[in-house]
């Protein structure tokens, strides 16, 4: 047994689970790994985060989404200092679940709009959250140059050129942000939706992984929704729900949400690129590159907004369509 594992022992001994059995959960693509709690007909999970303090953002996000109704895991023991939490368990129905065995995609993605428009309806721009600002969201593309250019290259980019491509994505975070703000869940997709088939409303969609929750645009979980990296989701399907929440929103300036959504989106799928390279490269995470086709597929289609057409031209000259494609996994690993 581990020194992790005896400190989880201790923790659920503690908390009046120590004659649980343990068996582990799906993981994401963070340092962070989930185990199922079993104790008869009870069970719950434990979220083992081993940085110190690093639970605590999961913690105060999810008080905040309670306190408007929204469906997340109860919080049913915590020490804080060691990175531990055992949470109420939402069971395996994830959106990603219920949809490969059949569901009615259209049913749930509805659903999942309700709950973005529900919660930018009760979050407003009130929510003492870190803002997602430049710094961070050229930290998020940078990792497309650190990582996903020199892999399909062979080599680093040149500095001026990662200059001209920092100046580019600077340029256009205003029109990003030319949006109301709101609490921004940040990774509001199928695989951290739940389907609570004995809930009602908008609390039917349970919600998880939301600990890098910011204050941002509106149009930021949309996006995350509607240009999934891991799933196809077809165009007749996204435009339903795009107008659906602009409906609940008809002050909205719909040239300023197009732009901004157009931004938002092309800026994710370019972190993402190299977000999983960099896991393939240095954590030994090669399955992600799989999904890299997809999301170039969405930043492609992005950049034809007229808001991104200085973005645009940086990959047409450094990134050309010839070199688009998903990197070979490292030397010995398969994806």
């Amino acid at each position: 047994m581990t020194a992790r594992d005896e400190a989880i022992t201790r923790f659920l001994t503690t908390n009046g689970w120590g004659d649980a059995d343990l068996s582990p959960l799906a993981g994401d693509a963070s340092f962070r790994r989930y185990l199922r709690a079993n104790r008869g007909r009870e069970t719950a999970v434990v979220m083992d985060s081993p940085t110190p303090g690093s639970v605590t953002p999961f913690v105060r996000v999810a008080g905040m989404l309670a306190d408007i109704g929204l469906s997340v895991p109860r919080v049913l023991a915590s020490d804080l200092e060691a990175g531990l939490l055992l949470l109420e368990d939402f069971g395996d129905r994830t959106y990603s679940a219920v949809l490969a065995a059949g569901a009615d995609e259209t049913v749930l993605y509805r659903l999942a709009v309700d709950v973005l428009i529900h919660k930018d309806r009760a979050a407003g721009d009130r929510i003492d959250l870190p803002t997602y600002d430049d710094a961070r969201a050229l930290e998020g593309v940078s990792r497309f140059t650190e990582w996903y250019a020199p892999a399909v290259l062979g080599e680093g980019l040149s500095q001026s050129a990662v200059d001209a491509f920092l100046d580019g994505w600077r340029s256009v975070m205003p029109v990003a942000r030319a949006v109301p703000a709101t609490l921004v869940h940040f990774d509001f997709h199928v695989d951290n939706l739940m389907a609570l088939a004995d809930r009602a409303g908008t609390a039917r969609c349970g919600l998880l992984d939301f600990q890098d929750a910011v204050r941002g645009p509106v149009t930021f979980d949309l996006v995350s929704l509607l240009q999934d990296a891991r799933r196809d989701v077809p165009p007749a399907l996204a435009a339903e729900m795009i107008e659906r929440y602009l409906a609940a929103f008809p002050v909205l300036d719909r040239a300023a949400f197009d732009a901004s959504y157009a931004v938002l989106g092309a800026q994710r799928a370019t972190r993402i690129i190299g977000t999983f390279t960099r896991l393939d490269r240095r954590d030994g995470k090669p399955g992600y590159l799989r999904h890299i086709a997809r999301v170039w597929g969405w930043l492609e289609r992005d950049l034809e907004h007229p808001a991104l057409a200085g973005v645009k031209d940086w990959f047409g000259m450094d990134l050309p369509a010839a070199r688009r494609v998903a990197p070979a996994p490292v030397s010995g690993r398969a994806a």
